[in-house]
């Protein structure tokens, strides 16, 4: 068995700017002094390992799996993809969660006070696993803008967040994706750190007409790459794994 070794520590270069006065939240929360990276411990470079027995068979259908006495209201979609290392191979096994606000632009959670209401019927989580060829898939409701209080009239294009999970704690990657043709896109300060805008196209879900189901729902693509050049820009890790 090979020994384990810790991961590479994060490439500032490949990072949005921790300070952006556009972004008003970073003003308060950006940090003062140099970053540090810490060893991991041999817990998070060894686990968890995630099998099929962990993921429930209504776990990536957000249409079901929260309803309580019907459908969620909005626009069905399929949102699906794989997971691709820099050289477009697929990674098999990677565990993928997403989280979203509802048809109405509404997070279940109790801080979010939008004035829009809640859909007794959505919950807004999912989590599946990428299979043998590092495909994935959800079946979810297309979620509203909403505003935020970055200044007196910012609105978040509609999004969803997604995290995928490696075969240890320290390969967890956070990113969210956006949906083709959204004009809220470009307006969106946090959009807007992104230091390319290449990566703004690599956030972005695309229409996939072959994907979608007549009569029932559109479908959007969005494949996650780990590493390289094309490489889906991570808030928590830009450079990948």
């Amino acid at each position: 068995m090979s020994t384990p070794h810790d991961y590479l520590p994060r490439d500032p270069a490949w990072r949005t700017p921790a300070f952006a006065p556009f972004y008003k939240t970073t003003v308060h929360r950006a940090p003062r002094a140099p970053l540090l990276s810490l060893r991991n411990t041999l817990s998070e470079i060894t686990g968890p390992v995630f099998g099929h027995d962990d993921i429930g068979p209504l776990d990536n259908d957000l249409i079901r799996n929260y309803a309580q006495d019907g459908e969620p209201v909005g626009e069905r979609i399929i949102l699906h993809g794989r997971v691709l290392d820099e050289n477009a191979r697929p990674v098999p096994g990677a565990l993928i969660e997403i989280w979203q606000a509802n048809a109405a632009g509404r997070y279940r959670h109790r801080n979010d006070r939008y004035l829009a209401p809640l859909d007794p019927n959505f919950g807004g989580c999912g989590r599946t696993l990428a299979d043998d060829e590092g495909r994935y898939a959800f079946r979810t409701i297309k979620p509203g803008p909403y505003p935020w209080g970055n200044d007196s009239n910012s609105w978040r294009p509609a999004h969803v967040h997604v995290s995928v999970f490696g075969r240890a704690f320290a390969q967890r990657l956070i990113t969210q994706l956006y949906f083709e043709g959204d004009p809220l896109i470009p307006r969106c300060p946090i959009v807007r750190t992104l230091p390319d805008p290449a990566g703004v196209e690599l956030l972005t879900a695309r229409l996939d007409m072959n994907a979608a189901i007549p009569f029932d729902c559109l479908a959007y693509r969005f494949d996650i790459v780990l590493r390289g050049r094309r490489a889906t820009p991570f808030e928590n890790r830009p450079e990948g794994t």
